[in-house]
């Protein structure tokens, strides 16, 4: 794996204006050389200057259980600890002292070292912990590998030691990573169509294939880390060094990423670094029975609308925890990046809760917690140390500047932003406008609404928007019609808008996408209803906790027209270079006509959101060039109504007005109701 460090301020990609230009920032110039000056000196403080970042970021190769030249060690960290052993089936869960680890009289740390034949392959431990006043039983904090027993649903860690660990044959994505992401989010327990916890192989066997026919480069894995509760969707981490053992081994975990990689196809990670699981046996609460070892003590140690745990950013233990957890994941499962969960909640002492963020004071103000930004700041410096080319995303809603800034001038050094703004945007009109009173000034406004000086992901929707409480995209266009009128000799005037607006929102989003788009697993052929993992409400059903294919494969039903489309668009989309392209002009946004029409590189995009209006012989002004029609969304071959000839050419008038130093040219285009063209631009004469 590549070990050579990124240049301190990065070249940014084209179009992006430099972070310091932006004039909103200059009261606060002050404040960004502050904390620049606070990553600088924490990174100091943890490195003591004597060693490089993701030196220091190796805890996994010290911490926990590991075998080095023929000898088992074990080391964790417990400062309140009074006494720890070691226990499992090989001393049949009891205190012995051959498993007994001694005090090292380094800040809180104990260790062990055993011979060879003392611990096998597959045996189950954990921690029997005492402290002043109590004891407990403890899943180790850096443990790699975790099992829950079916039948009691006891947790506990797993010598993990095989005698043919994984071989790599791809150590990174065939053909390079992708500078501008089209993400496949998914969940490897809900890909498979069958009730119960999909795999590891069954992804990589049945699902990897659909995600390269479907044209993405990019697959983001969530619920990873291991979680007690499956039903949290992996948002309430308990051991964090440790692959969810419900969907396989750390083995079928590498096959999977091998595989990928071998398709061209880069695999990050949803990295959950915000708070973690409250549980006290298989996770971090009370670990050697004080609340605050990884934790803020008191309420704030408390999420208080999660009920999860909020870490101490500003501690070092818990920055050597964090740190070498995200350098594991590089090095031993050979991830191409992370999504880093809840920046928002990490960012702002009250996590963000209920607050609107309408001024650049927010940003900086007594409110934000700087340890968090410290962290993130350093988490990224390291990333990027490690692998210069890997993706890191933030999920931030509330805008904070400086996120995808260097950390040399104070920024966090983010890859990538999601556009949160944006499925908020379509789902708002989903729900609460009439199709004819949709206001396209705003919508185009979300659309293309990014900081000149950061990379953004846009989507329509991810997980989030269906999760319990929610509907897919679908399932809001169509309702209760999707289960009585999808069938192709079906006719269904809603069923048809539906579809129609569909295709249309995906593709003004990835049209108008800064520098990456994400859609979620089925999503693109209009996955049905909600998602709801099994839990006690819904009598552990895992019914809309699947990914229902033979929708997608039925010929005979539209969903496969959905899936066709965003194939077609996404090719379109790569061929022709459009996301992260910089020009994108607008050349008519109509709210009384509904009418969305602009320009990125050589495509022209005309969109009709008109629910009851076409129009014949749209003139739509264009530079010098030959035009012919791309990509149709009323197409026949994605479910459209084929009002539009295919591959047709346009003839071109003059416009006697000249537009900047250009003479401008009209193309007269028909375009039906609910309907979007894409045209390409030739440099051919003119007919």
């Amino acid at each position: 794996m590549k070990k050579q460090e990124r240049p301190a301020v990065p070249s940014p990609r084209p179009g992006l204006i430099p972070f310091g230009d932006d004039p909103f920032l200059a009261p606060f110039r002050t404040a960004l050389d502050r904390r620049r000056e606070l990553f600088d000196q924490r990174q100091r403080q943890l490195t003591e200057d004597r060693r490089a970042l993701p030196e220091f970021a190796a805890g996994h190769e010290h911490f926990g259980l590991n075998f080095r030249n023929r000898r088992w060690r074990f080391r964790e960290w417990a400062p309140n600890a009074t006494a720890v052993w070691l226990i499992g089936d090989f001393s049949q869960w009891r205190e012995c002292d051959e498993y007994r680890l001694q005090p090292t009289g380094r800040d809180g740390q104990w260790s062990l070292e055993l011979a060879p034949e003392a611990l096998q392959h597959g045996q189950l431990y954990r921690l029997s912990m005492h402290w002043p006043g109590g004891q407990g039983d403890r899943i180790p904090a850096w443990s790699r590998r975790v099992v829950q027993d079916p039948n009691t649903k006891i947790f506990n860690a797993q010598v993990w030691h095989p005698p043919q660990p994984h071989r790599w044959r791809n150590p990174e994505p065939c053909g390079g990573m992708p500078a501008y992401p089209l993400v496949y989010e998914a969940h490897v327990g809900m890909a498979q169509e069958n009730p119960g916890v999909g795999t590891f192989n069954e992804f990589t066997e049945d699902i990897l294939p659909r995600i390269v026919e479907a044209g993405y480069n990019t697959i983001q894995l969530m619920a990873i880390l291991e979680h007690p509760y499956y039903a949290s969707f992996g948002y309430q981490v308990s051991s964090f060094f440790a692959a969810s053992s419900r969907f396989g081994t750390p083995e079928e975990l590498k096959e999977l990423i091998d595989a990928a990689h071998g398709c061209g196809l880069a695999v990050i990670i949803d990295l959950v670094h915000s708070h973690a699981a409250p549980n006290e046996v298989e996770g971090l609460a009370r670990f050697d029975g004080t609340a605050c070892q990884y934790f803020h003590a008191g309420d704030r140690g408390r999420h208080p609308a999660w009920g999860s745990m909020c870490f101490d950013y500003g501690k070092p233990e818990v920055l050597h925890f964090l740190l070498s957890n995200c350098r594991f994941w590089l090095d031993e499962y050979r991830i191409d990046g992370f999504r880093f969960d809840g920046v928002t909640s990490m960012l702002y002492h009250d996590h963000g809760l209920g607050v609107a963020f309408a001024s650049y004071q927010q940003y900086f103000d007594h409110n934000v917690d700087e340890d968090a930004l410290a962290y993130l700041a350093l988490a990224n410096r390291l990333i990027h140390q490690v692998r210069p080319d890997a993706i890191t995303v933030a999920e931030d809603m509330s805008g904070m500047p400086g996120l995808g800034a260097p950390t040399a001038l104070g920024g966090c050094a983010f890859d990538f932003r999601l556009a949160m703004g944006i499925p908020d945007c379509w789902f708002k009109l989903l729900r609460e406008c009439r199709d004819e009173d949709w206001d396209l000034t705003w919508l185009f406004h979300e659309l293309t609404n990014r900081r000149r000086d950061e990379c953004t992901i846009s989507y329509v929707e991810s997980h989030d928007q269906a999760i319990v409480g929610g509907k897919t995209a679908i399932f809001e266009l169509v309702d209760t019609a999707i289960y009585r009128a999808m069938r192709k000799q079906d006719r269904d005037l809603l069923v048809d808008r539906g579809m129609a607006l569909h295709k249309l929102m995906r593709l003004a989003t990835i049209a108008t996408a800064g520098h990456g788009y994400l859609n979620f697993i089925g999503n693109e052929f209009g996955h049905p209803e909600w998602i709801d993992f099994p839990r006690e409400g819904n009598q552990w059903s895992y019914h809309h906790a699947r990914r229902l294919w033979s929708l997608r494969d039925d010929p005979q039903l539209r969903f496969h027209w959905l899936a066709d489309f965003d194939r077609a668009m996404l090719r379109m989309i790569r061929a022709h270079s459009v996301v992260g392209n910089p020009l994108l002009r607008v050349l008519l946004v109509d709210n009384s006509r509904k009418l969305l029409l602009f320009e990125r590189g050589e495509l022209f995009f005309l969109f009709n959101f008109n629910p009851s209006q076409s129009f014949v012989d749209l003139h739509v002004e264009v530079p010098p060039g030959s035009y012919t029609l791309l990509l149709n969304s009323d197409a026949a071959e994605f479910g459209g109504h084929g009002r539009v000839v295919s591959e047709q050419s346009f003839t071109r008038l003059p416009v006697p007005e000249l537009t900047g130093d250009n003479l401008r040219e009209s193309i007269k285009v028909y375009l039906p109701t609910q309907t979007a063209l894409v045209l390409r631009r030739g440099f051919g004469q003119p007919d």
